[in-house]
């Protein structure tokens, strides 16, 4: 995730995303998300969920209220399940992290879905702030996130890291790069890769094993 050297480990509380939690979800993507990043700064981590078009009017500034909007909705509603990260009374993660079946755009991640019916929980982006990462953030979402899905049924827990770069723009920060999660996070989380697709790894856990 962008290690800084030198920083001490930090400890956070994690709270699962509600209605209650929106406005410092927002908070969380209007500012801090990806102020290092502001290409990427336009998605508020509504790709997932979205059947929008996957072009540049999508993913880009004209289409960052509707992406706003949209994500907003759905945290109302309850349809936006995840993980955030706090410092105090900040945020500083997050972990996008629910049902695999309950995410519309998959993308190539579709291509690891050996069974439909299987129910796996999925677990798609970590985004921490700069000031903040390698202090042992993302590695705390994921065991709360592992904590979740345990509590809540599920047999399998999901993640879609990278296991080689393509070649991506020389200004991309590498904790861009690893918006999955780092797959040697995952390991050391006892986690082990399933299946290769390209350029990402499909890593798997059984629960009962968090």
């Amino acid at each position: 995730m962008g290690r800084i050297v030198g920083s001490p480990a930090i400890d956070v509380v994690i709270r699962e995303l509600g209605a209650e939690l929106l406005d410092d979800y927002l908070a969380f993507f209007d500012q801090d998300a990806f102020a290092d990043n502001p290409g990427w700064s336009h998605c508020y981590c509504a790709f997932f969920h979205s059947d929008f078009p996957d072009d540049e009017s999508s993913w880009s500034s004209e289409g960052r209220a509707r992406n706003r909007a949209f994500k907003a909705q759905l945290i109302r509603s309850g349809k936006a399940p995840g993980l955030l990260a706090y410092f105090g009374n900040k945020v500083v993660g997050w972990c996008n992290a629910g049902p695999r079946a309950g995410y519309q755009n998959l993308r190539h991640r579709g291509e690891a879905v050996e069974d439909p019916t299987e129910r796996v929980g999925s677990i798609l982006c970590f985004i921490i702030a700069r000031a903040y990462r390698g202090r042992g953030v993302a590695t705390a979402l994921l065991a709360a996130a592992c904590e979740k899905f345990e509590r809540e049924g599920f047999a399998v827990i999901e993640g879609y890291p990278t296991a080689r770069f393509p070649e991506l723009p020389d200004d991309l920060p590498m904790s861009a790069r690893n918006y999955p999660g780092p797959l040697s996070m995952y390991l050391k989380a006892g986690f082990s890769v399933h299946r290769e697709i390209g350029n990402w790894a499909v890593v798997r856990k059984r629960l009962g094993k968090c």
